[in-house]
């Protein structure tokens, strides 16, 4: 282990658990979600949970958990009561700070959005409603199977709940997309009031549908750039700040979870395909769980759970640190580097020579590095300076 790590400290630690079940499985989703519906093992898969919770508790060493993550899959398709019992899991077996953030993937429908009020007596104090659209015809192509209404009453419906924190995912980019029509998307979610728009480019993942059949009339890489920068302007004139490549915010309540990614903290895994992240005395390690819902739930009735923990290598640490800290809207500082990874300062300067001098990243002077307007426009290309050689 290097002197930096020891002298920098543990970083934060938060924990992510996956609920793998859909109603449908949309067409652009890569993620490691089943449709099941009603055929989902959600008693079994919950114990399977709680088991696992104890399992990563001892990975913790009573380090306390700065946020907590329901995704999927859709986690809305388990009861409150159920999602209930799952956080008192883990109140039960890790240190929970006293501000944890605690989020929940939903998503508008009324088959899949649940009860919000009885998420919010569970614990669930973050909501994230997957909207992606407000278009009619786009929710169709991306094979959506809420209306533009159910966005409307979902976000209502959890307000009138006692959610004062709430995400709304919108995409752009989508097929037959103008720039009108995406800020318009961005306009009727700023009408609702959620205080965080998660907005993301459509981009076709190998392993989906529509990889395999790409829609009609994609947008350019041309027209998407413009998309993108009206989104940003309208976003901005709306009073919302990003802080993200794909984050905005309207009060300043930045999500501690993503940052925490993006910062390269640590991160626990619960659940089918979860990853982890862990930094200990002896260096940094990633783990994963396995991806099949049922192979995942055998492994722990038998008593077989151990994922394998691999360890982070020198190059890996500066690339992983780099993918994330470069999405970054307000950059990152050669100390949150040396805390982060236990590497020197000198390693990264070295690394960063060449893209400074293409123009895709610059120093504010003070030891603090900060991705330009022409670097945030080719990101992909940036981040690839940074592959181990």
């Amino acid at each position: 282990m290097s002197v930096a790590l020891i002298s920098g400290g543990l970083p934060p630690l938060a924990l992510y658990v996956h609920l793998p079940w859909c109603v449908r499985k949309c067409p652009y989703c890569d993620f490691n979600s089943y449709t099941a519906g009603d055929a989902a093992a959600r008693e079994r898969y919950l114990e399977a949970l709680l088991a696992d919770i104890r399992f990563e508790a001892e990975r913790a060493a009573g380090r306390p958990i700065i946020s907590v993550f329901l995704g999927g899959g859709t986690p809305s398709l388990f009861s409150p009561q159920q999602i209930g019992e799952l956080l008192e899991g883990l109140d039960d077996h890790f240190v929970l700070a006293g501000d944890v953030e605690i989020t929940m993937e939903a998503n508008p429908g009324t088959v899949e959005c649940g009860d919000p009020a009885g998420y919010r007596k569970a614990g669930v104090n973050r909501l994230s409603i997957g909207a992606q659209s407000f278009s009619r015809e786009a929710l169709r192509v991306l094979g959506r199977i809420h209306s533009v209404e159910d966005i409307g009453r979902a976000v209502s419906e959890a307000r009138e709940s006692g959610f004062d924190n709430i995400n709304l995912d919108i995409m752009y980019g989508l097929p037959g997309q103008s720039v009108t029509a995406a800020i318009s998307d961005l306009e009727r979610g700023a009408r609702l009031e959620a205080n965080h728009l998660s907005w993301y480019q459509l981009t076709l993942e190998p392993n989906t549908v529509f990889h395999a059949r790409p829609p009609a009339a994609m947008p350019d890489d041309e027209l998407s750039y413009a998309i993108q920068c009206g989104g940003q302007e309208r976003l901005a004139e709306l009073g919302f700040e990003q802080y993200e490549v794909s984050a905005y915010v309207l009060d300043g309540r930045r999500s501690k979870h993503n940052l925490n990614y993006w910062s390269f903290g640590d991160y626990l895994a619960i659940g089918a395909g979860a990853h982890g992240k862990i930094s200990n005395e002896e260096g940094i390690w990633r783990y994963v769980k396995p991806a099949n819902p049922k192979q995942y739930m055998e492994s722990i009735e038998a008593g077989k759970l151990s994922p394998e923990c691999k360890s982070v290598g020198v190059e890996d640490r500066l690339f992983e640190f780099m993918l994330n800290a470069l999405r970054l809207t307000d950059g990152f500082s050669e100390a949150l580097f040396v805390a982060r990874t236990g590497l020197p300062a000198d390693k990264l300067r070295k690394r960063l020579e060449a893209p400074v001098e293409k123009g895709l990243i610059t120093s504010s002077g003070r030891c603090f590095w900060q991705v330009t307007p022409f670097g945030r426009r080719f990101l992909n290309d940036l981040q690839a300076e940074f592959l181990p050689k």
